[in-house]
């Protein structure tokens, strides 16, 4: 009978070739009985010994060579996805998002934007107690293992089940340099074999210096800094070549948690964990018993640690500046035009703004647009959402002032008569706040007292496109509604592109270009600014626009704001009271305030003419004090100082019904 050859495995990954005789089964000789003969053969399928057929070895152990030839491949083909995807070199460049310092007009430190990740470090030139704090922590066998560790592996697992839940990790300091260089933060199976390829591959290619010294350059630090460089200076203001002993285990014993273990978060549980690092330091024979129990526990002290990551200013001004600093190594500092004494005031007069549960917006600039002052709630804690920024809402009767100024332009007057009658447009009949109705007024007193009707006839004579193109060149880029109640404020309009409108009729100069950046106010930047501005007219349209606002700031709905100075601005409430706004100038500061609820409730009696010319008037009290910028030269008749505010009754532009009911029955007891 002919030989087989089967293959049969062998050391390694080779096979070799085996004789073997097949199985021999006896067949009776035939004796005349072929049915006996027949019975007497054996059954088909298994062979008698009841070993596998032949073939179904062939292809059993044909997969196990495709099988391993496949991973052989997909091996091949991760180590060149790395190559060409992942370089080396990845862990040690800086953030995208670069990390900024903003300081304030005095060079005082406001606030921290961005993620701060320094020059690279080499652990050949640390002292060997800052490199051995990390190895003792978090990989004492690094020197030995080739990548992924199989002590260290079963030795947390017996721990963990030992605890019942994950106390310990297994992962080696080359795994989480892969991790933290080239792989998201999923937790799956798919993800730590990645991680343990990659690791394989890091030791291939790198010398375990070079390992520790991407590993310690790359890890995060807690308080959104990356890098043992940039954590030393971050939290102890040194270099990481001068770390005390005390200092590196703290450093290090926080890889494991930084949010948590930050000692700027809780420096107790820093010092802990730093208790643990020092102990397993001597446990390994990296330091002595004497040098630990004289390790002194560490404290933050660099100054970055003390400022806060976030405020309603630097958020807004950070995605301006982070276009010209781009991504680099270290904390960039960014000059800003905030004011911090100011800046002080403003959340002070905030603070004791009588709005009760109400959130309130703020901002502060100069005439030319340059930011001094911003707040955008009452926490930011709380809530970062930008109400002076973000919040696109209905500025009510503070929108007047483009319609009266779209007016001026168009040949009127202040001293020009208006009818303060009911009037109806398509079907739409504005009421006054008070409900009543004057008849023939000048335009002045249709501006102070704010009047409604007399608005929206003039408005209409004047002609909507007239009055949003006069929006357009102050600067106002939201959407604006061509409907009859354009005029009355309608049309949703972030608080500092208002304030900035006002801005421009203060300097007589359209529009402004708002910033909170000092560089954008160089001396090249200013004159560029300065050539694409129009300039208005101040006998035609400047003067009597002036005129207007000092009316309502002293005589009409805004006389709550009137200062010892010239006071002008403008108020605003919408329907049923939801927003209360003033927006005014005087000295060098234009300042707006919007008060309200997020979800758009009625803020009951407060409108534009009390708490928020309240809050205005309380914060330009103590700002012209403090601050000597003078303003622009203003027309002779405002140059002295008006009287005192005449003690009368609040005019309450509310077009509320329930509150014009409520002063009638008190007109007829009083």
């Amino acid at each position: 009978m002919a030989k087989t050859r089967r293959l049969e495995p062998s050391m390694g990954f080779f096979w070799r070739k085996k004789v073997q005789e097949p199985p021999m089964w006896h067949v009776p000789e035939y004796d005349g009985d072929w049915e006996g003969a027949a019975n007497s053969l054996p059954p088909a399928g298994d062979p008698p010994d009841g070993t596998a057929p032949l073939p179904t070895k062939r292809r059993r152990f044909r997969w196990i060579r495709w099988g391993l030839m496949a991973l052989s491949l997909l091996f091949l083909f991760t180590i060149i996805w790395l190559i060409v995807t992942a370089p080396l070199g990845r862990a040690l460049e800086p953030l995208d998002d670069p990390a900024m310092l903003f300081v304030s007009v005095e060079g005082q430190p406001i606030a921290r934007h961005g993620q701060i990740k320094d020059e690279p470090v080499d652990v050949a030139q640390l002292p060997a107690h800052v490199s051995g704090a990390f190895v003792a922590i978090e990989d004492k066998r690094f020197r030995q293992h080739w990548g992924v560790d199989p002590v260290g592996i079963g030795r947390a697992a017996w721990t963990n089940a030992q605890a019942g839940g994950i106390r310990q990790g297994g992962s080696t300091i080359t795994q989480q340099l892969a991790k933290t260089s080239f792989l998201s933060s999923e937790r799956s199976m798919k993800r730590k074999a990645q991680e343990a390829i990659i690791a394989l591959w890091l030791e291939s290619w790198l010398t375990k210096d070079e390992i520790l010294s991407r590993y310690l350059s790359s890890i995060y630090f807690g308080d959104g800094v990356y890098g043992l460089r940039a954590a030393s200076r971050h939290y102890f203001d040194s270099e990481p070549d001068g770390l005390q002993l005390g200092q590196a285990a703290m450093l290090a014993g926080m890889v494991k948690a930084p949010s948590r273990l930050a000692p700027t978060r809780d420096l107790e549980a820093a010092r802990e964990r730093s208790k643990l690092v020092l102990a397993a330091m001597a446990d390994q024979q990296m330091i002595s018993e004497e040098q630990r129990a004289a390790a002194r526990m560490a404290r933050p002290v660099g100054q970055g640690a003390r400022v806060p990551t976030g405020t309603y200013f630097a958020d807004w001004v950070s995605p301006y500046a982070a276009q010209m600093v781009g991504a680099d190594y270290g904390l960039a500092t960014v000059p800003t035009t905030l004011d911090a004494d100011l800046q002080r005031l403003a959340v002070r007069s905030v603070i004791n703004a009588p709005i009760g549960d109400a959130q309130i917006g703020f901002v502060a600039m100069r005439p030319t647009g340059e930011v001094v002052a911003m707040v955008g709630g009452r926490s930011y804690k709380k809530s970062p959402f930008n109400r002076a920024t973000q919040a696109k809402r209905q500025p009510g009767s503070a929108f007047k002032t483009i319609v009266y100024l779209a007016a001026l332009r168009s040949g009127w007057s202040p001293d020009d008569i208006i009818e303060d009658a009911p009037v109806s447009i398509d079907g739409w009949s504005p009421s006054n706040s008070d409900g009543r109705f004057r008849g023939p007024i000048t335009l002045r007193e249709a501006f102070a007292r704010s009047s409604n009707a007399a608005t929206v006839r003039l408005a209409e004579k004047v002609g909507r496109d007239r009055i949003i193109r006069t929006a357009r060149e102050l600067g106002i880029q939201s959407d604006l509604t061509d409907s009859p109640s354009l005029s009355l404020g309608t049309s949703g309009i972030p608080l500092i592109e208002l304030t900035a409108a006002y801005a421009a009729i203060y300097s007589g100069r359209y529009p402004v270009d708002v910033t909170g950046l000092a560089a954008d106010r160089d001396g090249e930047n200013v004159g560029r600014l300065l050539a694409s501005q129009a300039r208005m007219d101040s006998d035609e349209v400047w003067a009597p626009m002036l005129d207007l606002l000092y009316a309502a700031a002293n005589d009409g709905t805004g006389r709550r704001a009137a200062l010892r100075t010239p006071t002008f601005g403008k108020t605003g409430t919408t329907q049923e009271n939801r927003d209360a706004v003033f927006i005014g100038f005087a000295g060098n500061l234009v300042v707006g305030v919007w008060v309200g609820h997020d979800d758009n409730a009625s803020l009951g009696n407060i409108s534009g003419g009390n708490a928020p010319a309240q809050v205005f008037r309380s914060f330009m009290a103590g700002a012209l004090q403090i601050d000597g910028a003078r303003g622009p030269r203003l027309p002779r008749r405002f140059g002295a100082p008006p009287p005192p505010p005449p003690q009368l009754p609040p005019v309450n532009e509310s077009d509320n019904p329930m509150e014009r009911i409520v002063r009638e029955i008190e007109k007829i007891f009083s």
